[in-house]
């Protein structure tokens, strides 16, 4: 190869590059608004209590709550929740969400 065309190889590469750097830089503004926007959102339709009890679940489920606040973030969108959701009304939609526990039990045998 000559040194032109390894000159071109070399552009073309941080080219791409930086059209990839630039692409990444779009999704990462893309995603930082669409979590202002849930925010703001849910800030909305939680009271401060609800909004209390999601943070601590984030803190041993954080896949649930962000599962959950998607689906309450869509629900306030479309309309379909009315005034503020309450940590007990919160509490409800958990209990719904949240998988049914087995419930174990040990038994000994004797001899």
């Amino acid at each position: 190869m000559s040194d032109e065309e390894l000159e071109l190889l070399r552009r073309q590469r941080m080219q791409r590059l930086m059209q990839a750097q630039i692409e990444a830089q779009r999704e990462e503004e893309a995603r930082k608004e669409f979590e202002e926007r849930k925010r703001l959102i849910l800030r909305q339709i939680l009271t401060s209590s609800a909004r209390e009890r999601l943070n601590t679940i984030r803190m041993t489920r954080p896949e649930l709550v962000e599962h959950i606040e998607n689906q309450l973030v869509l629900l306030a969108q479309s309309g379909r929740i009315r005034g503020m959701i309450n940590d007990e009304q919160l509490k409800e939609i958990l209990r719904q969400l949240m998988p049914k526990k087995r419930e174990i039990t040990i038994r000994r045998i004797s001899k």
